[in-house]
């Protein structure tokens, strides 16, 4: 399997600002946000968040309609073309609230906030979050996609807008004290307890958890709709490596391998899309976070590591192309996201049909091609066709009468056919802010995987964009900014921003030995403990003292679609600490350990990154000193070898 590398769609377009529906934008014009944009022409008079918005909200006596979204999101485009882009729900809002949209992308600490409350409120969350807020932000009630009118069960936006809107104005005072109890039990959600500690029968129960809940016929966890959730399979390989259980190596290779061969992974241009609404891996939503492309493509490095497959290294080399080819800026940054839509339509641009596939490659080709990814006339998605593999290549290569590698090859030219027609077509938006936090996340991911693979280009790659934001998104006081967008570095970093580019920084320098990198790696981590550490409770807060203070702090250390600022930041210090031998460093992650320890032991499958660390932690590690000249074939040799590995506990 190779990604194609060539395309001429490597350039994303800056017309984020849709067809105006009025012709007087709102507040959101002068934004950078793609999200954000894309609402700037709604007849709804959305703000920005900021004082404006409040302070409009307090004189004119109105409460707070918050909605909170990102540019890549299905529902979000939903509910715009359903509401915000209809006259007579504008009317209302307009009438009786102070609209503000917020990108979660841009400020995670606002999505987390209120995040929380609207799964203590309703049990459940997701995107489009919406809230009602009284003027000094405190919530009162929410929840997420609205359609227009009542539907199947679910009230109708219109309804709730006009019942919040008389219930402010004739019970007023019931809706504050709603709010300020709301606010109450936010502000004890982040308390913690130090009563218990951190075992390797932490690491067993977590181990347990997982194998209750594993699918042994499609691999991954539960039913449907099934997430990646790869820090999973990063901890089940250290378990697999400290107990020499096969099971748990067993769970991470079926995973993987359906994943890799389902219709979540794109079969021509690379990449992973968000998740699988189905249990079999096959009909996905979608969208491609950078997020996921970075944590995916280390699980399948760590994988390779461990067995050696090469299906795994095709995988993260395909992943890396896509990312080089369409998500890369021309200054070196990783951009955010693709949509799931074009033209309207949730995966168009990834489908096919059998006649569309035969016409291109021809009637004998064609055939094998469609037998391979089962392509058929019904189709297996809106009479259409996602690309997967539900066969094995050696046994099909038999059954059609054809020479393994001859297959192989005829496949791989076939693949490049489609790619080629595929890129004419028109694109899903592609989200090209660029996140101190994500990039991180990708810099990490190309550095481990240019020492895997002995690839020096993914290192290049993740030395240009470690660069660009040291030279544009870091301060001259040394902090960190979250955002850049058109010539705009904004937004003081949060926790995630911190841990996530110090883990790109620490494996960076172990692909490169660049000094200057575990420099940085060690000035930004002394910061974040600086700006972000909660003396009391122990641990960090996800927002510092540069951050706006929002109504309530939040200490998060669940692992979920990415993993937890506390996870990658305890994992970060327990590297550093061995790399230099700083007391202060080993006590500080002693204390983060016990902070969360009742936390984690509670629910251990939860915390899988946190788990990681906690791995390292326990040792033995392995503090491996190379002593040769670092040009020379010798030294060249030994770590390669060195790398080939899956050695988790190593420092180098």
């Amino acid at each position: 399997m190779k990604a194609n590398e060539n395309s001429p769609h490597t350039k994303t377009s800056q017309t984020d600002i849709k067809t105006p529906h009025k012709e007087k934008p709102s507040h959101l014009i002068n934004e950078k946000s793609p999200y954000l944009l894309q609402h700037a022409y709604n007849p709804v008079d959305w703000y920005p968040w900021g004082e404006e918005a409040f302070q409009k909200a307090a004189r004119e006596n109105k409460p707070i309609f918050l909605s909170i979204g990102y540019s890549t999101c299905h529902w979000c485009h939903v509910m715009e073309y359903e509401s915000f882009e209809d006259e007579e729900v504008a009317k209302i809002l307009n009438e009786n609230f102070v609209s503000i949209k917020v990108d979660r992308e841009e400020r995670p600490d606002i999505d987390n906030i209120y995040m929380t409350v609207c799964q203590a409120m309703t049990g459940s969350g997701g995107w489009p979050l919406n809230l009602f807020l009284t003027p000094e932000r405190k919530p009162f009630y929410a929840g997420t996609y609205f359609p227009k009118t009542e539907r199947y069960g679910n009230p109708g936006f219109i309804a709730i807008l006009n019942q919040i809107s008389n219930l402010w104005k004739t019970n007023k005072e019931s809706v504050l004290t709603s709010s300020k109890q709301v606010v109450k039990v936010l502000q004890t959600v982040s308390e913690t307890s130090t009563t218990e500690t951190l075992t390797s029968d932490t690491l067993k129960h977590a181990y347990e958890q997982l194998t209750g809940n594993y699918d042994n016929i499609y691999g991954g966890f539960g039913t449907s709709p099934k997430f990646p959730t790869p820090h999973n399979y990063t901890f089940l390989l250290r378990w697999w490596k400290r107990s020499n259980d096969p099971t748990a190596l067993e769970i991470v290779e079926k995973t993987l391998d359906r994943m890799g061969r389902g219709g979540i992974y794109d079969q021509l241009g690379g990449g992973f899309h968000r998740y699988s609404t189905d249990e079999y891996w096959l009909v996905p939503h979608f969208e491609k976070m950078l997020y996921d492309q970075a944590l995916l493509a280390m699980a399948y490095i760590e994988a390779y590591q461990a067995t050696g497959k090469e299906f795994y290294a095709d995988i993260v080399k395909d992943i890396f192309t896509y990312i080089l080819r369409d998500m890369t800026s021309p200054e070196g940054g990783f951009y955010s996201a693709e949509d799931a839509d074009s033209e309207g339509v949730e995966g168009k641009c990834y489908v096919w049909t059998p006649d569309e596939i035969i016409k291109i490659l021809g009637e004998k080709d064609g055939k094998i091609f469609c037998d391979f990814y089962d392509v058929s006339k019904e189709g297996n998605f809106e009479e259409k066709n996602i690309l997967h593999v539900d066969k094995e290549i050696n046994a099909f290569a038999k059954l059609e009468g054809i020479k393994l590698e001859d297959l192989r090859e005829m496949l791989s030219k076939a693949r490049t056919k489609l790619f080629t027609v595929r890129e004419k077509r028109i694109h899903p938006h592609k989200d090209d802010k660029i996140l101190t936090s994500w990039n991180g996340l990708m810099i990490a991911a190309m550095a481990k995987g240019a020492q895997a693979l002995n690839e020096p280009k993914y290192a290049q790659a993740a030395v240009r964009a470690a660069d660009f934001i040291l030279n544009t998104l870091r301060l001259k006081d040394g902090s960190l900014l979250k955002r850049y967008r058109l010539g705009e570095a904004a937004i003081p970093g949060h926790l995630d921003d911190y841990a996530y580019f110090v883990w790109g920084l620490i494996d960076l320098y172990e692909a490169t030995f660049e000094v200057k990198y575990l420099k940085m790696a060690l000035e930004l981590n002394k910061l974040m403990i600086d700006d972000f550490r909660d003396e009391k409770g122990g641990g960090f807060f996800f927002s510092g003292k540069r951050n706006e203070q929002l109504i309530a702090q939040t200490n998060e250390i669940y692992d979920g679609a990415t993993p937890s600022g506390n996870s990658v930041a305890l994992m970060n210090i327990l590297r550093l600490s061995r790399m230099t031998g700083n007391l202060d460093l080993t006590n500080i992650s002693g204390q983060i350990m016990r902070t969360f320890a009742e936390t984690v032991n509670n629910y251990p499958s939860g915390y899988t990154q946190f788990l990681c660390a906690l791995d390292f932690a326990l040792g033995p590690t392995k503090e491996i000193v190379i002593a040769g000249e670092p040009g020379s074939d010798d030294t060249k040799q030994i770590l390669k070898e060195i790398r080939k590995r899956f050695l988790p506990g190593k420092v180098v």
